[in-house]
């Protein structure tokens, strides 16, 4: 078993201090798919999105982590958390109380061999402070307190992962825009050279040397390309509106102009090393946070099989008038001690300690699955970069050839020696080569995307140590 500590040391929530659960996890040396394990290469920066070199992206990158409602949700159930703390952690300071009465009572007439006596009124005023602090010499409030700080602990990273998911989405989403944008353009220039092919068929059946068949065969490719339009333009659209949502601002006030693809830098970022992740990722560190809470509560729940030891004071004065009331002779003190032992409970608290220890468990067990599945995330992400980059460059070269022979097919059309199945087949292949083109560069920056994702955002920056320095 690998003790986890060492490798998250600068982790100021360790998970393996006194009393938490070894996780026994294994932290690999370095990922499977890099090529390379350089610690010192270009990991995230805390503003990563500025490597796409894309001011519109930067600009609703920035807007979202300021009015994003999500963000903002996340940010109110830190403040929840935080009340909520302060509200266990009152058990462990004592309470106190004042109180202030004025007492009026008459007693009731007797009557004696036909007499009547008048009822006796009596005044009394009081005024006193009351103090009760349970002795918690179980550690039963201070862990219910700890487990609470760290819930807010845990909600602090529950609101950097709503964040991250935000940011990752604004980007997606506008990627998605700025690809839907240059497939429409794509459609719209192969419109424009499908209807140059049917006029030069046109032109050859008027001649006497094209036939019918030809025309239909042009006109269906054309009518083809046509309709791959509006289904761009509703993938447009719907991402135009998730952008704005995500800003929380309706479709209508908000303006992106998109533009294309090709305008954009695709950084370049290295993962670093696994056990740096386990720092970084605010999915971990929240799981981790949690499993201190629910240990902590495993302590608290411990503790209520122990007595319970309360301690009550009370002192003030009394006196039947008022301007007496503080006078030395009024004043009166009280002091109580008390030990409650459960008995007899119907198995409560022994169910409440196996509820507590069975939660415990469970996140545990879903920390080890969250370490297990970063390793796995950023692992995808490295092979999606890479295959995806790889699938654009033979993409490139199949586009190159595919443009080659529909302009030397398209010639031959005009010149009357071309064969109207040779055309068909070229200027087919080329749609199709620039299509596949867009959504492959599209697919290399999703990818892209979902490394900085998987690595937990960015980075703080890495300290250089002073050359003096002992």
């Amino acid at each position: 078993m690998l003790v986890l500590c060492a490798a998250v040391a600068p982790s100021a929530g360790c998970i393996l201090t006194q009393d938490l659960p070894d996780p026994a996890l294994d932290v690999p040396q370095g990922y499977q798919a890099a090529r390379l394990s350089n610690p010192n290469g270009a990991t995230p920066t805390l503003d990563w999105w500025r490597g796409f070199r894309s001011r519109e992206l930067t600009q609703l990158m920035e807007e979202a982590q300021t009015v994003n409602l999500d963000i903002a949700a996340a940010t109110s159930r830190i403040r929840q958390a935080d009340a909520q703390a302060r509200i266990t952690g009152a058990a462990l300071l004592p309470s106190l109380s004042t109180a202030g009465q004025e007492n009026y009572s008459r007693n009731s007439g007797s009557s004696s061999n036909g007499l009547t006596n008048g009822g006796r009124e009596v005044v009394s005023y009081s005024s006193s402070l009351s103090a009760s602090y349970e002795l918690d010499f179980w550690g039963k409030n201070r862990d219910a307190a700890l487990a609470t700080e760290e819930t807010a602990t845990a909600t602090r990273f529950d609101r950097d992962v709503v964040a991250l998911s935000t940011l990752t989405a604004v980007a997606n989403a506008y990627f998605q825009v700025l690809a839907s944008q240059d497939r429409i353009k794509t459609a719209e220039r192969n419109i424009a050279s499908a209807q140059r092919i049917l006029d030069a068929i046109q032109s050859r059946l008027t001649a006497g040397t094209g036939t019918d068949l030809d025309l239909a065969q042009q006109q269906s490719v054309l009518a083809n390309q046509r309709a791959a339009v509006p289904p761009l333009r509703q993938t447009l659209a719907q991402n135009l509106n998730a952008l704005a949502t995500l800003v929380s601002r309706p479709p209508e006030s908000v303006r992106i102009n998109g533009g294309s693809l090709n305008t954009l830098v695709p950084p370049r970022v290295t993962p670093g090393l696994p056990s740096e992740l386990l720092t970084q990722r605010p999915d971990i560190r929240r799981q981790e946070a949690q499993l201190a809470s629910a240990t902590a509560s495993v302590g608290s729940a411990r503790a209520q099989f122990f007595p319970s030891i309360q301690l009550t004071g009370q002192g003030g004065y009394q006196s039947s008038a008022l301007s007496s009331l503080f006078q030395p002779n009024a004043a009166f003190f009280s002091l109580v001690g008390g030990l409650t032992q459960p008995i007899f409970d119907g198995g409560r608290i022994q169910s409440n300690f196996d509820l507590t220890q069975a939660r415990q468990d469970e996140l545990l067990q879903t920390y080890r699955k969250t370490v297990v599945q970063s390793f796995a995330d950023v692992d995808n992400a490295l092979v999606s970069i890479r295959q995806t980059s790889e699938r654009l460059r033979l993409l490139r070269d199949v586009l190159t050839a595919s443009r080659r022979a529909f302009q030397l097919s398209e010639q031959q059309l005009r010149a009357g020696t071309a064969d109207i199945v040779t055309v068909l087949n070229t200027q087919l292949t080329l749609f199709q080569a620039e299509d596949a083109l867009s959504q492959a560069q599209l697919a290399r920056l999703l990818a892209i995307v979902s490394l900085y994702q998987a690595l937990g955002g960015g980075w703080e920056p890495k300290l250089e140590r002073p050359v003096n320095a002992l």
